[in-house]
């Protein structure tokens, strides 16, 4: 139950960053991304990647010692 709640929060968060992208895009001056922007998505994508990632690790790595 809870890699799906962190897989689901991963997944929202990596499409929230993304629709913020492509908003930004069009919001004039039109195909140029605001360096927050740019900052943010790199948090968004950092955080959800490591939600992932270390847990998937660590759920492998205890899996290989029993």
């Amino acid at each position: 139950m809870r890699i799906t709640i962190q897989l689901i929060l991963a997944t929202m968060m990596c499409t929230a960053g993304v629709v913020i992208v492509l908003v930004c895009i069009q919001i004039d001056p039109e195909g140029e991304l605001h360096e927050s922007i740019l900052v943010c998505l790199g948090e968004i994508l950092t955080f959800a990647g490591s939600v992932i990632g270390v847990d998937y690790h660590y759920r492998v790595k205890n899996e290989d010692k029993n």
